[in-house]
């Protein structure tokens, strides 16, 4: 199972969409009317489980997936890679299925089933074709609703999540992003990491998973979506039927409500640096700041400044660090917005002996831009490159059924597509400007994975004090 989006993308990606949520529930169409590609419908079912789903009529596909409203912010230090461990434990079977026969029925019709993990929210979800999406409705609501947890795959499968650990160990491109969330947000549940830690992982017994799934999995904190060649009314009933097999839409007496996820997270002093010597042929580092969070209107100008700043072969970043001085392969900025926070950042990976000059160009650029913004045509660019990865971000069932339920947990409706390419298209470079100032204008802070020696080390840390 892929552990988040970006364990699947290489590097982490904006977050656009409205920023005050409206709950409803009514099975009208959501506002907007459609998703871009057909009609989007939402209707909530006794005990707050939410349905939502997006037809798209011309397409032979559907993917179903069902949301937690869980992720690893919600563990306490001892229960850290909990949410990510009970992902894995729900494909190790339930009373009707084992897990052979969890997989083996989707792959059987040409189907796929995976799950990830994020920091703030937990999906399952399978892609089949249009006519096998009862069996795919039926085996998804199986595992979230009927899972067995046994002793036994809850002590095979923590090898299976130790070995994954060790592989993340063992991507310094991957683990300098974690590495970096921790230097920014220090010793807290959004600070650690997704997967736990070897100590924590082999400290986790059956007894506090299944608590833990008792706790979180209550059906008012799961939304179910369905994009592709679906029928809202009858998805309803078949994830109802589901539900109420298992006796899942009453609820369980040891739940809790959703956390009230808002306000402010308190982000460490800027200006630190934080070095993880290995034996690596690369550094890789990231240099960053606080950023917005996922309900801040300054997101969109942010997204942009990152998409001209970092977001392709055109940026100043690629163009500056690769393409005039080939001082690295991978070069780029970033955004992550959460419900209180966000963290902004510039990846690089170059071998020891360019380190310093990535770093000089880096702060360089930052500080250009901080001070002077991006002009009109690099704007216009941008905004071009944003609004175009945005709709063909767009065009399978799977990333359709991605949206519908990010934007449900996270903002409480929907946003067309025409929606989303119209707030892109609007940021001026005058916005740009503001946040690049106000975000770009931070003292940075600095996180490295990678073999450097002490004159090396001393010499970063004397840089991001400057």
């Amino acid at each position: 199972m892929t552990r988040s989006p970006r364990a699947t993308t290489a590097r982490p990606t904006a977050t656009v969409g409205r920023a005050v949520p409206r709950q409803r529930r009514s099975a009208s169409p959501a506002p907007g009317g459609t998703g871009g590609a057909g009609t989007v419908r939402r209707t909530v079912l006794p005990g707050g489980l939410r349905v939502v789903t997006e037809s798209v009529p011309h397409v032979r596909s559907a993917t179903f997936g069902i949301w937690a409203q869980v992720g690893s912010r919600d563990e306490t230090a001892e229960l850290n890679g909990a949410t990510h461990y009970l992902e894995h434990l729900l494909f190790k079977g339930t009373h009707r299925r084992d897990a052979l026969e969890i997989s083996s029925v989707i792959e059987a019709v040409g189907g796929e089933m995976n799950a990830f993990t994020t920091k703030e929210f937990t999906c399952y979800y399978a892609r089949v074709l249009d006519a096998d999406l009862p069996l795919a409705i039926d085996v998804v609501c199986d595992m979230l609703t009927d899972s067995l947890i046994a002793p036994e795959e809850v002590e095979a499968e923590r090898g299976v999540i130790l070995e994954e650990i060790a592989m993340t160990d063992d991507d310094p491109s991957d683990g300098v992003h974690d590495l970096f969330a921790r230097t920014l947000l220090g010793d807290t549940p959004l600070g650690r990491p997704v997967l736990g830690t070897e100590e924590t992982v082999n400290g986790l017994d059956r007894d506090r998973i299944a608590g833990f799934y008792r706790t979180h999995y209550d059906p008012t904190r799961l939304v179910v979506t369905a994009a592709g060649h679906v029928e809202h009314d009858a998805v309803v009933r078949q994830v109802r039927a589901a539900f109420e097999r298992a006796g899942a839409l009453s609820g369980d007496a040891g739940a809790q409500p959703a956390p009230h996820r808002g306000g402010t997270h308190t982000i460490a002093p800027a200006g630190r640096i934080d070095v993880l010597d290995r034996p690596t042929e690369q550094v890789h580092l990231v240099l960053g700041m606080p950023g917005v969070s996922r309900h801040d209107d300054r997101r969109w100008a942010l997204s942009v400044l990152s998409s001209a700043l970092g977001g392709g072969m055109s940026s100043r970043l690629f163009q500056e660090v690769r393409e005039k001085r080939g001082l690295a392969y991978s070069v780029y900025s970033h955004t992550s917005g959460y419900a209180d926070c966000g963290l902004f950042g510039v990846y690089a990976g170059c071998r020891p002996a360019q380190v310093d000059d990535v770093l000089k160009i880096c702060r360089e650029q930052l500080a250009e831009v901080a001070e002077h913004g991006i002009d009109a045509d690099e704007t216009r660019r941008a905004i071009g490159q944003l609004a175009g990865s945005t709709v063909l971000g767009l065009e399978d069932t799977g990333s359709v059924m991605h949206r519908l339920g990010k934007s449900e947990i996270c903002w409480g409706e929907q946003l067309s597509v025409d929606e989303l390419l119209e707030r892109i298209t609007r940021v001026t470079p005058e916005e740009v400007r503001q946040v690049a100032a106000e975000v770009l204008g931070q003292r940075p802070s600095l996180s490295v994975i990678g073999r450097l020696s002490e004159r090396q080390a001393s010499r970063l840390s004397a840089a991001v004090a400057a």
